[in-house]
């Protein structure tokens, strides 16, 4: 049962990724930006990471989500700021 979830999980992030990436190269060259959103929904970002954009995403008391977009990859990362506010009040 449980190879049965991880290989589900697996086909539906291989899935994102693949919709991502064809999502960029049905663009033309020149507009593709290689981050936006699968479907309107799940965030995906194939720029390379900068030290700028891993604070902002894992660490902004700013942001009131608590998910945000992920620095690199499909999904969400965890903005351990919000977590912490939540858990200290």
């Amino acid at each position: 049962m449980i190879k049965r979830g991880r290989r589900f999980w697996r086909v539906v992030s291989l899935g994102l990724i693949g919709a991502a990436v064809a999502t960029e190269m049905r663009k033309p060259e020149e507009e593709r930006e290689w981050h936006g959103y699968v479907g309107g929904i799940v965030p995906y970002d194939f720029r390379p990471p900068t030290v700028e954009r891993i604070k902002l995403a894992l660490w902004n008391p700013s942001d009131p989500r608590v998910f945000v977009p992920t620095v690199f990859g499909v999904g969400w990362a965890i903005n351990f700021a919000r977590v912490f506010a939540y858990v200290s009040s």
